[in-house]
């Protein structure tokens, strides 16, 4: 489903447009199906009112051979009917998942704790009613008074007395509606939270098990499974006796109306054939509305999911198709860049002014709290609210198609996760096809292809949920492959070293170094001062604003002569200029800056979220 506006109710609409020709099918195949009903009473009829009395066994047999006929006819177009209505269900789904797809990775993007997997629940729901029973009862409710007319042709006490009970009928789907809504929607929203309690206990297992929080992580858990479970049973207790009374009062009705037709037969107003036909007629009648009182809860699932998803799209409007740009070459420019928490007025960063070539390597330093890792978001476009402009190779980097900058794009969060599949498949990020010198390459630049083959399925490791479980260092380092992996113009590695050992370490220091020799822009999010030893320009931020911008040698000067104290320490000797290759001095490589001597910038380290 694809438009150029913002899509409201009509998103859904729309959807189910492509199904118009479908939907119309199976109102014809309603009309015809519920004429069709109608054989068995004006058989019976016949039977009572002529051949009983005529004693004709030719007119017995063709009216059973008509019977037949109409009864196959009936059956196929159920058949038909049902098939259809799952192709409709089929259809929304098909024209709709992409969307809501988008709409949750959007609204994830942006910390949106309403939505989740919500908008996913209501696509299946609104799939799941389609594709079952419940439409029906509303193809067939509007003939019903087609029935009661036929009854009124036969008599018409018998039409009044079939009106008075699907009035009542009708008055107890009312009543069941007002009073299955509320506990529904209670019951809905307990069985929201206790999902969202139960991923994140599954997600942390590990630590509430180690800190003893399990128990109480179930309690959590198990009272609102309570919550849900009192509410649902309210809901059931409710719409079952209402259900209950609907069939009782129906099969009451049946047979009142038998009594009542015995009652006109036998004052010779009808014969006997009608009696029993008006009783079936009626039974016919009364069907559509109990099935409506039996799938009320289900149709008003599936209105409120509609509604939900509707709301959700009318304020989600779909992105302008963008126009293809040429491949960046990493030149990354900030000016006045501000970005706001996801819902608040305070900014984390602002103003933050910085320009760098490509093939420059950018380390990001400060304190934690200072807002290094929201400036990394975005620089790569991942952070939902922002004022000024992040620009790579002078466009903004919400004018780029994110499927065409994702290629050149590498991303190493602070917490690194895996998805469901093969090692060899996240290194590639899931691109079909992927060559695997590609894959090996990347991870050969992490230095991790040695750890890869020594697995016992090698790059076809499967990992994510009921797979292989990696070490937080190795984690780090597949990751790193991943952004690796297509030699990427603009990489971005938020704390890349957190969990590396020396090894792991010098990989990634050799890693961007090989990165920025191929041209590569590449920006580090620094702790440890060993992750800066590959970069030539540093940018100091606290309290969320940028504090310096230059050279890394000029920089760690000014700030380090700012120490507590005012000691000024030995000038290194091996400035790097700006936009030049890598200079090996820092820690443990013969520059100044030690551990024990890295200022508030690079002793607190960390980041602000």
């Amino acid at each position: 489903m694809a438009s150029s506006k913002p899509l409201g109710g009509e998103g859904i609409g729309k959807a189910l447009g492509a199904s118009r020709t479908a939907l119309g099918s199976t109102g014809v195949f309603s009309l015809i199906i519920n004429l069709l009903m109608l054989t068995g009473p004006l058989f019976m009829l016949q039977v009572y009112d002529r051949v009983l009395t005529s004693g004709s066994v030719p007119t017995l047999l063709a009216l059973v051979a008509l019977a037949t006929i109409l009864y196959g006819l009936y059956g196929f177009l159920e058949f038909i009917r049902a098939r259809v209505m799952m192709r409709v269900g089929r259809s929304l789904d098909e024209g709709l998942r992409s969307r809501v797809f988008d709409i949750v990775n959007l609204h994830a993007l942006k910390g949106d704790p309403k939505v989740r997997l919500t908008p996913v629940s209501d696509l299946l729901t609104l799939r799941q009613f389609l594709s079952g029973p419940g439409p029906f009862t509303f193809f067939d409710l509007p003939w019903a008074p087609v029935y009661l007319a036929v009854i009124f042709l036969l008599h018409p006490v018998l039409g009044l007395a079939s009106t008075v009970a699907m009035v009542l009928l009708a008055a107890l789907a009312i009543l069941n509606n007002r009073l299955i809504r509320q506990p529904a929607a209670e019951a809905q929203k307990a069985v929201a939270q206790a999902q969202v309690i139960s991923e994140e206990s599954l997600r942390n297992a590990e630590l509430a098990s180690v800190l003893g929080m399990t128990s109480t992580l179930r309690d959590r858990w198990s009272e609102k499974q309570q919550e849900a479970l009192d509410a649902q049973t309210s809901a059931s207790d409710r719409g079952g006796l209402v259900s209950v009374t609907s069939r009782t009062l129906r099969l009451m009705f049946q047979s009142g109306i038998l009594a009542l037709g015995a009652l006109l037969a036998i004052q010779q107003e009808i014969s006997p054939g009608s009696m029993i036909a008006a009783s079936i007629i009626m039974a016919r009648a009364l069907a559509p509305v109990e099935q409506a009182v039996a799938h009320w809860q289900s149709f008003a699932a599936f209105r409120s999911a509609w509604s939900r998803l509707s709301a959700l799209i009318r304020m989600t409007p779909e992105p302008a198709e963008p126009m293809p740009l040429p491949n960046p070459t990493g030149a990354v420019e900030a000016q006045g860049l501000t970005a706001f928490a996801p819902e608040g007025e305070r900014p984390i960063i602002y103003n933050i002014n910085f320009g760098v070539p490509p093939g420059t390597g950018l380390g990001i330093i400060g304190p934690t709290g200072a807002g290094k890792s929201t400036l990394a978001r975005a620089i790569v476009g991942a952070w939902p609210r922002i004022k000024g402009k992040v620009q790579l190779d002078g466009a903004d980097i919400r004018q780029w198609d994110p499927v065409q900058l994702g290629r050149h794009l590498g991303y190493l969060p602070q917490e690194v996760e895996l998805f469901e599949g093969t090692l060899a498949e996240n290194i590639s990020r899931f691109l079909l096809g992927a060559e695997p010198e590609a894959i090996v390459a990347a991870a050969r630049q992490a230095a991790v292809h040695d750890m890869i083959v020594r697995l016992p399925d090698g790059y076809n490791t499967r990992v994510g949920a009921g797979g292989h479980r990696l070490s937080a260092g190795q984690l780090q380092r597949i990751g790193l492959a991943r952004a690796m992996y297509g030699d990427p113009s603009l990489i971005i590695l938020d704390e890349p070293n957190a969990n590396l050992d020396a090894e792991g370490e010098a990989a990634l220091v050799q890693a961007v170094t090989n990165a920025r020799r191929r041209g590569a822009t590449v920006v580090v999010v620094a702790h440890r001062p060993s992750a800066l030893a590959a970069i030539d320009m540093l940018l100091m931020m606290k309290d969320g604003q940028q504090v310096a911008f230059g050279p890394k040698d000029e920089v760690l000067a000014k700030v380090l002569n700012q120490r507590p104290g005012g000691s000024q320490p030995q000038a290194p000797a091996n400035a790097a200029p700006a936009g030049g290759r890598p200079s090996s001095g820092l820690a443990g490589t013969g520059h100044p800056i030690t551990m024990s001597g890295e200022l508030a910038l690079v002793r607190d380290g960390g980041d602000a979220r």
